[in-house]
């Protein structure tokens, strides 16, 4: 390309969420020059992307989603290597199911989503009444599928991590930007924005709920994400007493879903978070039935009895947070039809930050490597396209 302007970007991402930094941390480390534009703050407890924990796990009733899932687990181990922070709680994950909410165990997702990872020859750990009790005193169950590579990831750690590396890298983070233009000329992007214009030979939109606002400024295209808000319904954080409180730390009680029921925990953390976290949410994975769970209260009675006295205050930081859903309930990931060198990354729902150093790879190899290792035509952006 002849006469290239002397201060080009090889990437430009609009959308500071942890997707975002992902794809500049990932295309910097191939000496790209990246630069990232973010509307808001980067850490901003209000959006989807930060706040304390995550769990990040592998199963799922869809073969595809665990294997992305077993990937991102060894991307974020890459990039604890690479970084020498330690961002992963290794607590394991475990689903569990109890003969009085749901009877049918055998079509639980617990047994459902164990049947896939046992498919693909990843081993998971199975309890039952009698060993829940020995094992796990507070809990209360008939069922219980542990896979010990699963966990939590500290969040906060993450954010400051990326942070750092990426201004090591040399990549600028523009926060409390917006952008106001886009447009191709000769073979790149420019973007004109508050904090100047910017001209890129590729552009990445992860903008979250902002993504079709950012699309309806590129001149001509057809895309729109159908993309909905969702939240958990309610989340609590409990202290439990003096004497038990070691029951609950993640040195011995792993992160703790009950899907049919919506419901998930997270345990304490040392030097991250002072309580167990309980959500109740509507799981995206498997529609809720009828159940005598409808609350975190109710989970609490019947499954954690122990915890009945325990101090208890609502969730008041990113768990009340939205997350973004797209209507066929897949990640939308790949280029913006009818743009080669424009790309997007939108509808992680609740599930999503587990996957985001595979998404940041997916991204960084299409913007800036002419493709991707990774299969992922099934999350192809033009099956929303309008005509």
């Amino acid at each position: 390309m002849t006469n290239e302007p002397d201060d080009v970007l090889d990437l430009l991402v609009i959308g500071g969420g942890v997707m975002g930094l992902f794809t500049a941390y990932q295309a910097s480390r191939n000496r790209s020059r990246v630069a990232v534009i973010e509307v808001g703050e980067i850490g901003d407890p209000a959006t989807a992307s930060f706040g304390r924990t995550r769990s990040y796990r592998r199963d799922y009733l869809e073969a595809g989603y665990t294997r992305f899932a077993d990937e991102a687990i060894r991307l974020w181990s890459e990039f604890e290597s690479a970084t020498g922070a330690d961002v992963l709680v290794r607590c394991g994950c475990m689903n569990v199911a109890s003969k009085q909410i749901t009877p049918d165990l055998e079509n639980t997702y617990a047994t459902l989503s164990s049947d896939v990872l046992r498919r693909l020859g990843i081993p998971v750990t199975s309890l039952d009444t009698d060993g829940i009790a020995a094992q796990y005193p507070n809990l209360k169950a008939d069922l219980a599928d542990l896979d010990p590579i699963g966990g939590l990831v500290d969040l906060r750690t993450v954010t400051a991590t990326l942070q750092k590396s990426l201004a090591e890298a040399g990549v600028a983070v523009h926060q409390r930007t917006s952008t106001s233009t886009i447009a191709e000329s000769d073979g790149y992007v420019r973007v004109t924005t508050s904090a100047g214009t910017f001209t890129t030979r590729s552009l990445v939109i992860t903008a979250g709920h902002g993504t079709n606002d950012v699309l309806d400024l590129l001149p001509g295209n057809q895309l729109r994400v159908p993309i909905t808000k969702d939240r958990p319904s309610e989340a609590r954080y409990y202290t439990p007493p003096a004497e038990t409180r070691h029951l609950y730390t993640s040195d011995r009680m792993p992160v703790i879903a009950y899907l049919d029921t919506g419901i998930y925990l997270h345990p304490i953390v040392e030097g991250v978070v002072d309580a167990v976290k309980i959500g109740f949410y509507n799981p995206p994975d498997m529609p809720r039935g009828t159940t005598s769970i409808n609350s975190v209260g109710d989970f609490v009675e019947q499954c954690m009895p122990d915890l009945l006295g325990a101090e208890s205050t609502p969730v008041t930081d990113v768990d009340g947070c939205d997350y973004d859903l797209v209507a066929d309930d897949d990640f939308v990931l790949g280029a913006v039809p009818g743009f080669g060198n424009v790309f997007v990354g939108v509808g992680w729902r609740g599930t999503g930050y587990k996957y985001a150093p595979w998404v940041g790879r997916v991204l960084a190899e299409l913007s800036c490597q002419e493709g991707t290792v990774y299969d992922v035509a099934r999350f192809n952006p033009g099956r929303f396209v309008t005509t």
